[in-house]
């Protein structure tokens, strides 16, 4: 019950602390290095939390690179199939894993900065493996993709992942990647803002 009040209180106010009681730790190696932690919806998706946290677990996604990424929209990754660095890269994109594709979980949370979203193809019931995390709000993408989690921290590692070119977006030459994905035991949420004593100067 508390959970399902904690979803509703998101979905009224987008910039309150993300549901979820599992995330993931994501380490990014290239223009961009750092640590990103991400809350995971398994209350609005459970289907995909539970695909993101089985491939973590079990390694899938360790060295697969961002294959996509497109400035002021969105970075995308995930292609445990052919997506891994060394890999051709022309195929980056094309693929997911040994498992079923997964039916939609669509939902009314809105695709704003950090959102993870599951990316598919043409058919709604398409997900597999690939997901993205958006760079800007996209409310174009709001109730046809299914929204899965948030970054609470190391957005601004996403923020330098190496850009893409073209209309597609598709990075060339050595894209970033994800070095290592585990999964927490613990429920990540945003840090709160620190207190400012009184009387204290600011900038």
């Amino acid at each position: 019950m508390r959970k399902l009040a904690v979803v509703l209180a998101f979905l009224a106010a987008p910039v309150a602390a993300p549901v979820g009681a599992t995330g993931i730790e994501i380490d990014v190696a290239g223009e961009a290095e750092g640590t990103i932690i991400i809350d995971l919806f398994e209350q609005v998706a459970p289907l995909h939390v539970e695909r993101i946290t089985t491939l973590a677990a079990e390694g899938a996604y360790d060295g697969v690179v961002f294959h996509r990424v497109i400035d002021g929209f969105m970075a995308q990754t995930g292609d445990v199939e052919f997506g891994h660095l060394g890999q051709d890269m022309r195929y980056a994109g094309r693929g997911g894993s040994n498992y079923d594709d997964l039916p939609a979980e669509f939902s009314n949370l809105p695709f704003d900065r950090g959102v993870l979203g599951m990316a598919r193809g043409q058919r709604p019931d398409s997900a597999n493996s690939q997901f993205f995390i958006v760079l800007e709000a996209a409310p174009h993408l709001d109730g046809g993709y299914t929204v899965f989690g948030r970054v609470v921290e190391g957005m601004d590692i996403v923020d330098l992942i190496r850009r893409g070119g073209g209309r597609n977006g598709a990075v060339t030459g050595e894209p970033d990647r994800m070095t290592a994905v585990r999964v927490l035991d613990y429920d990540p949420v945003a840090p709160q803002p620190e207190e400012v004593e009184e009387g204290a100067v600011t900038e």
